[in-house]
């Protein structure tokens, strides 16, 4: 997906890195993601939270807070209350800059950020919180053998994720005296709490705080085995995809336009009785055939369960380049793609998650023709990446099995 990098003035004038995540057409609406205690805007969390929105649609503004990451500005004179004020900044600049977000996104501290910073921003109709603390002071603990020496001494250095901060004093009286019952009570916007219940950084017990002093529309979504940075592609792109969903509710959305999100068919699977695995196929006025080949004990008389589903993948990856190349005028002539499946070893596969036993692998060969630059012919291999059917095999799948009873 496109992105946009620039720099915006906090309260001091420092200028904050920011990147702003743009889906390929007009966005249907925009967020704004407050990042982790130290982590930055590039964290996996945070990119591919955003990089999932952008699919659905969603533009999404990361920034790094003010002494984190390209920004400017010396970590140790940032308090809680500077974040809060960065988060009003960034806000206030994507609204100058495209349009002022309509969703509030942070993820641990940065979910007590976006709490506070809320009623700063009045555009804003929908709030979710991503593994965030109840009391901001709750982020002391990641230093405490070191409690004692910043308030003799204020000001030591701390390893916070195995690199170097400086926490002073301020810091830790400033986070002590923001309470967020009150800006959580009168928030006036919809909340949605996602939470591990095994968080080992912070506590489920904030989720369930944050929950009980939230007025209604309220919602929380339990995140049962990620971890608190959702090291996990799985869980980043699962609490997207429910965000997404959720947030439509809320918030002013333009519609979905490309021609894939059309409403689906329905598809009628029969035995035939021809052979041992012979099936009609009924899509709409469609009818196909499938089966299994001769060496599996079928007639082969159609292609199989898996055929069809390369196909699928196949013809949505082609169908999606074309929109997008026909939209950005680009001389692409034809598209071919190249399917095939296999079980390899976990091991064999550098990039997967999974290390150990068999996964799927679908290897896809895609031809183009025309007088594409390599620029152009890079842009539309990302854009393949981005059809429906490659979305839905990559995201979780729920299947829900009911039995019909023949008339």
């Amino acid at each position: 997906m496109p992105a946009e990098r620039f720099d915006f003035p906090n309260a001091k004038g420092e200028k904050l890195a920011a990147v702003l995540d743009l889906p390929d057409g007009a966005p249907r609406a925009y967020a704004l993601f407050a990042h982790c205690f130290t982590c930055g805007k590039n964290v996996v969390a945070a990119k591919r939270i955003a990089d999932a929105l952008t699919a659905l649609g969603i533009a999404v503004l990361r920034f790094d807070f003010t002494g984190i990451g390209s920004s400017e500005g010396e970590f140790s004179n940032t308090t809680f209350s500077s974040n809060v004020d960065d988060l009003v900044a960034a806000a206030d600049h994507l609204r100058k800059m495209r349009q002022a977000p309509a969703l509030l996104i942070g993820h641990s501290l940065g979910g007590a950020a976006v709490l506070a910073a809320a009623s700063s921003i009045a555009e804003a109709r929908a709030v979710v919180t991503i593994a965030a603390p109840f009391d901001p002071a709750h982020v002391a603990h990641l230093f405490k053998d070191k409690l004692d020496a910043i308030g003799t001494d204020g000001e030591v250095e701390v390893a916070l994720a195995g690199r170097p901060f400086r926490i002073r004093r301020e810091f830790l009286d400033d986070v002590a005296q923001h309470k967020l019952t009150d800006h959580i009570g009168k928030l006036h916007k919809a909340l949605l709490i996602f939470h591990a219940p095994t968080d080992d950084t912070v506590g489920i017990e904030n989720a369930s705080q944050i929950f009980a002093a939230a007025k209604h529309p309220k919602s929380f979504i339990s995140l049962a085995g990620a971890d608190h940075l959702l090291t996990m592609r799985s869980d980043a792109v699962y609490v997207a995809n429910v965000l997404a969903a959720w947030a439509e509710r809320y918030i002013d959305v333009a519609p979905m336009t490309a021609a894939s999100e059309a409403p689906l068919r329905a598809v009628v699977v029969t035995e035939t009785g021809g052979g041992k695995f012979q099936q009609s196929v009924v899509i709409g006025r469609h009818r196909l055939t499938a089966d299994e080949p001769l060496a599996a004990g079928g007639l082969d008389s159609g292609p199989g369960p898996y055929d069809l589903l390369l196909s699928a993948l196949g013809a949505c990856t082609s169908m999606t380049m074309r929109l997008y190349a026909d939209h950005k005028k680009l001389p692409l002539e034809r598209v071919s793609v190249t399917l095939s499946y296999a079980k390899i070893h976990a091991q064999d596969c550098e990039e997967c998650e999974t290390k150990e036993g068999k996964i799927d692998r679908i290897d896809r060969l895609i031809t183009m023709t025309g007088d594409l630059s390599d620029e152009q012919r890079a842009r539309l291999l990302e854009i393949a990446d981005k059809c429906p059917v490659h979305r839905t095999l990559h995201s979780e799948v729920n299947i829900r099995t009911t039995e019909g009873r023949p008339d």
